[in-house]
Formats: structure tokens, sequence, C-alpha cells
């Protein structure tokens, strides 16, 4: 199976070569973590079998948000923290794309266009939720973006997960949705369009004048379906949220096809015909695809609006109570994820960690320190 790691140790020093002079600090940072990710330089830990006496070694993982090895297992801790948010509603998928007209102005000014992306189609479904000829209150949002299309050109889009329904402003009554309908994709596109015109023109003049304004009368794209009750619809979006550029296994690379004479070949699927289809990029141009959706250093992408907002948890537990949940506010505190199991590969028991080496130092860019004792040594010996 071809990694993202193995096109980087192959083709990365060319690319850097070439292009890191120009490459934002994030984009460097993405690359070299990918590049180090569960690899010796790493550290690591040391696991023994009692019954078997057997011996484990076990690389750290590099925790980039863009590492494709680092993303598995993080959507059930997210489902699992994220928990207390399920209400037992219908739930629907909305999102809101930017035109490909905006797309170069996003690209050289991602955090504020990121910002007012969110920003703008949030507000765009508070407005039309408030409206009692769809819901008359105020429902739940969580928002994730995402930067890519399926073959990994630059599509700034967020999609949102939004409760089918709203609590009255009162706060004394849920006003439900109808089950295969929420909100008109027109009229939200009519809004988003507006918000999105008006904040981006107070924000940067400079900006929103180099802007053709044929962008304000075309019609911006914005899709609503229906995902399902409570946890299917949490499970859903968690796909979502910890999906990178080109997802692995049931995530990311088993899209990657090979890797041969500078050309990596992928499969994605289509979005019209839903099947399966072959791409061929240079290897240069498949990797400046994936590192453009390397986000701003320290931008959230996953966003709580209305009453999944952390300033309304206590509200949201009070309308458990108007839906019939019976649920306290002590028990929508998230549950403590307990340390993962390592368990031996033969006997299936669990394994107890005999050494570790720290991660490198990430402030003085320094590889784990080498073991001392003839033990550790002959024990990772064993384990490599």
């Amino acid at each position: 199976m071809i990694e993202i790691a193995d096109i980087f140790k192959k083709h990365g020093s060319s690319y850097l070569s070439k292009y890191s002079a120009g490459m934002l600090p994030s984009h460097i940072k993405a690359f070299d973590d990918i590049l180090k990710c569960r690899t010796p330089i790493m550290g690591g830990k040391v696991y023994y079998c009692p019954d078997c006496k057997r011996y484990q070694y076990s690389y750290h993982s590099c925790g980039n948000r863009n590492c494709p090895k680092c993303q598995n297992d993080k959507a059930d801790l997210w489902l699992e923290k994220n928990n207390n948010l399920l209400l037992p509603v219908n739930h629907f998928m909305i999102t809101f794309t930017l035109p490909k007209e905006l797309r170069s102005f996003a690209r050289s000014n991602q955090k504020l266009f990121y910002n007012l992306l969110f920003k703008c189609s949030s507000k765009s479904i508070e407005k039309l939720s408030a409206d009692p000829k769809y819901i008359g209150g105020k429902p739940g949002m969580i928002g994730i973006l995402h930067t890519w299309s399926r073959t990994l050109v630059y599509h700034p889009h967020v999609h949102y997960i939004v409760t089918g329904g709203g609590i009255s402003e009162d706060k004394s009554k849920w006003n439900k949705s109808r089950s295969n309908f929420l909100l008109p994709v027109k009229a939200l596109s009519v809004i988003f369009r507006a918000k999105f015109r008006d904040a981006l023109r107070k924000a940067n003049p400079i900006i929103y004048d180099a802007i053709p304004s044929s962008v304000w009368s075309i019609s911006w794209v914005v899709n609503s379906i229906p995902v399902g009750r409570g946890k299917k619809a949490l499970k859903y979006l968690a796909q979502y949220v910890f999906r990178i550029a080109i997802p692995i296994g049931t995530g990311s690379n088993n899209r990657i096809i090979s890797l041969k004479n500078g050309v990596v070949i992928f499969k994605y699927k289509n979005s019209k015909t839903k099947l399966w289809e072959i791409m061929e990029l240079e290897v240069e141009e498949f990797i400046r695809r994936f590192l453009q959706h390397v986000l701003p250093s320290g931008f959230v992408k996953v966003r709580y609006y209305g009453l999944f907002a952390v300033k309304n948890r206590t509200l949201l537990a009070e309308i458990r109570d108007v839906l019939g949940c019976g649920y306290n506010g002590k028990k929508l505190l998230p549950k403590t994820n307990k340390p993962k199991v390592f368990k031996c590969p033969v006997c299936k028991k669990e394994m107890v960690v005999v050494i570790v080496i720290p991660r490198p130092s990430r402030r003085f860019n320094k590889a784990p320190p080498k073991m001392n004792s003839s033990f550790d040594n002959q024990i990772f010996n064993r384990c490599a």
C-alpha cells in the first residue's frame, strides 16, 4: 500500500529544494511530521507480554491533523466526547460552498475567508430557522471546514449537522421540522451570499473592491440532506471531522493505487455518477494539491453554534427535559478516555510497558535521547 509518507520520502527532497522558499510554515511542518510519524526518530514504547515472553515496539505518532496515520482512532474519541450533544430528533447535513470566482482570493487570505465562511453560513441557518414558517426556534449546529474536492483541487466548503428543529424563543417548546425538509436552500443561498458580501466589505474593503461585482449576483451553492436521528447523525458527521484531503483504510491511503515513474495514480468517486474513476498526477502536482489543504496553524476547523455552542450547554440540558430525555447536567459531561490497551499479537493478552523512549523535542528539533543501558539496547534490538 502506497502512503503519503512514501511519496514524501521518495520525492520530498526534490520538491522542497524547488519550492520550500515559498512554502508556508504550516505546510513545512505537516510535511516534516508526516515523514517522521511512527518512525524511530519519534521515539516510542517497548511492551512486554509476561505470558509469551515477547517484546513489541510501538513508535509514537506525530499527531498532526493532516497526517493520514493519525486520524484512524480520533473519530471514535470525538464521538465519545460529543455524545452529550445528542438529541432524539432528526438531523440534517447542510453544506455551503464558496463560488469558484472567490477561490483565488480565499487561497491568498485563508483565515479571513474561512472565518467569514463559518460566520456567514451559521448566521444564515440561524436567521432562517428563526422564521416561524420553517422552525421558529434556535437549532443546534456543528460545522466542519473542508477545502478539497475529490480530485484534491481547491474547493472550500463547510458542512453542518443541524438539528431538525429548535427551541422556541421562550425556551418552553421544541419546534420540530419536517422529517425530510429543514430549510429552503435557495433562500439560504441568497442570505449567505448577502451576509458574506457585507461582512467582506466591512472586514477588508481592498479585497472586496478587487472582486468582480458579478460574484454577488450569481447563485451560490447550498445543499441540504437528511442524515438520521441522534447517534446516527453524529457518526455521519464524524467521518467528515477527521477526513483529510486524500482519505486511509477505512478513512485514506488505500485510494492511492501506485507511485511509478514520477506519477501518482489514485482513485476517486465521481460525485455525479457515484462511480469510481482513476486520476493520474505528476508527483509534484500531487504534493502541491495535498499541501494546499493544510490549514493555517491554530485554525479551528470544527465549530459549535446555536444550541451546541459551549455557552448554551446548560440550555441544552433543559431542552433534554423538554424532549423527555431525562438527562441531567452531570450526564452531559464527556466521558474520560481510558488509556489504549496494547495487546499481545500472539496470545491477545494485555502487554505492559517496560521502556518509554520520549518524543523528540519540537522546540529544539532534537531526536529522542539515546538509550544508555545495555538492557535497553538489547530489548530495542529485539523489537526493531
